[in-house]
């Protein structure tokens, strides 16, 4: 079991160092008037993007694991408690801004992308407080 929590932890970690980074350099995509540096942006996006995705199934496959390691045949009563059904919903929310963040990529790509940098220093901060309710939601198990 402590192995799959162990790989769970990393790979929620990495998940959420590119979830909070990609939206970073949408902001300064977004303020971005060179075409070299555009490019750039768009050729990092894309990278990270190709990390977020490798991460996001780690984080998916692990937490399945760790489930069944630590709730065995009782995972169906396991994941019908509280604290652990709000969490999944929130990791749905949160798989829902990846793929968001993949569509605005593609929108820069075309450069289709009309959102402001104002817009995306406040879409960044999502992911943030999203990670600090579900680190409580674990660590407390409030319900």
């Amino acid at each position: 079991m402590l192995w799959f929590k162990t790989f769970h932890i990393f790979f929620v970690v990495s998940w959420f160092a590119c979830l909070l980074y990609l939206p970073r350099l949408f902001v300064n995509h977004a303020g971005e008037a060179d075409i070299q540096k555009r490019d750039m942006l768009l050729g990092m996006e894309h990278r990270l993007i190709k990390m977020m995705r490798f991460t996001f199934a780690g984080t998916m496959v692990s937490a399945i694991l760790l489930i069944y390691s630590i709730a065995q045949d009782q995972w169906k009563i396991y994941i019908q408690q509280g604290w652990l059904m709000i969490k999944i919903l929130l990791v749905f929310v949160l798989a829902f801004y990846h793929q968001w963040c993949i569509k605005i990529h593609h929108n820069f790509k075309a450069d289709n992308e009309l959102r402001s940098h104002v817009w995306f220093r406040v879409f960044n901060e999502v992911p943030a407080i999203l990670l600090l309710v579900i680190i409580y939601l674990v660590v407390a198990k409030p319900f």
